[in-house]
């Protein structure tokens, strides 16, 4: 490091700048203490105290940490060309798994914020990440602005209702919000017909429809997954649908890995938005992270044509390398189908 906080290096590996802004999201963000942020990024606290005071004057903080790092800066260069996007925004790496949704929920708030205007029209989806996504948003009035949720709810919930979401984004600025009122996952696909012929539902499925902008998130296979945590599908759906080939799910459907909605009888009973209606928004964007959810974010892009993707560099990494990976053996084949 050439002075306590000029340019140059922190040990001959992280930039100082770079280091600034790590230590700022962890201590304003992530919530760890100076001796943990000390830790993590191997300096002492005293240089960290500085690192944040600096971070303070020179405005990297404020409500928000406004800054990129030139390594996320790259990561969301490389999304927007890899997947054709209009923004691309990464989180820095969590300190475990279980930071991620907060993180990447925090940021997606912050977009969102920004993208408000009068008379805009929002739909939105739910999951963990988008509940966590409200500590994010920065409240204010909004004039003429609705909010249509794109899933139906639950009658019980332990934590995340999917309704609950829309009315609390609503809340925040002071929207007008169109529920739909009907359970998330009914019993057949005959009920789930007979309630999209309903007259308030279908306005509602129109407005949606006609959204300016989407927020959605995305869920993988796993038993953890909020579906599956929260106890909206039982586990032993797992096997059919990994059978079936989906790779996750986007507002409740299920997909495989080109984004296609998988043949699956959960798939015929959603009360919900499909990934299909999703292309008619005017902006869709995704908000999901962790490298292991890459393929499901992967399909999910491809079944929605999202122009935004809100991801955290583990995912970013990962998606980057898989589109490299399938680049490589598209030329390979060319070259081979050519001799």
């Amino acid at each position: 490091m050439e002075d306590a906080f000029g340019a140059g290096q922190i040990q001959g590996e992280m930039p100082v700048a770079e280091a600034k802004v790590r230590a700022a999201w962890l201590y304003y963000v992530e919530g760890l203490t100076q001796e943990q942020i000390a830790e993590a990024l191997g300096l002492s606290r005293i240089k960290v105290i500085r690192m944040l005071a600096a971070a303070r004057s020179e405005g990297l903080v404020k409500i928000r940490i406004d800054a990129r790092s030139a390594r996320q800066a790259g990561l969301e260069r490389g999304l927007v060309t890899a997947f054709g996007l209009k923004e691309a925004v990464v989180v820095p790496a969590a300190r475990d798994a279980a930071s991620v949704s907060a993180l990447v929920g925090y940021a997606a708030g912050l977009w969102l914020s920004d993208k408000l205007t009068d008379n805009m029209s929002l739909a939105v989806g739910w999951g963990q990440t988008l509940h966590l996504a409200l500590r994010g948003m920065q409240p204010r009035q909004i004039e003429g602005m609705s909010v249509v949720s794109l899933l139906g709810g639950l009658t019980h919930s332990r934590s995340i209702n999917p309704s609950a979401v829309a009315r609390r984004v609503a809340d925040m600025f002071g929207a007008d919000c169109f529920q739909l009122t009907a359970p998330v996952f009914v019993s057949n696909a005959e009920i789930r017909d007979a309630l999209w012929r309903e007259p308030t539902l279908r306005d509602l499925l129109d407005r949606a429809r006609a959204a300016d902008v989407a927020l959605v998130s995305v869920g993988d296979l796993v038993p953890d997954s909020t579906l599956f945590r929260e106890g909206l599908l039982p586990q032993s759906d797992l096997a059919g649908l990994k059978k079936a080939r989906a790779v996750g799910d986007l507002v409740c459907h299920f997909i495989d890995a080109e984004g296609e909605l998988v043949d699956h009888p959960v798939n015929r009973r959603i009360m919900a938005v499909s990934p299909a209606d999703l292309r008619g928004i005017g902006l869709v964007a995704i908000a999901a992270g962790g490298a292991h959810k890459e393929h499901a974010i992967r399909a999910a892009l491809r079944a929605s044509a999202a122009k935004v993707l809100i991801t955290d560099e583990g995912a970013a990494e990962a998606l980057l390398a898989g589109s490299a990976k399938q680049t490589a053996e598209g030329a390979e084949r060319e070259r081979r189908h050519g001799q």
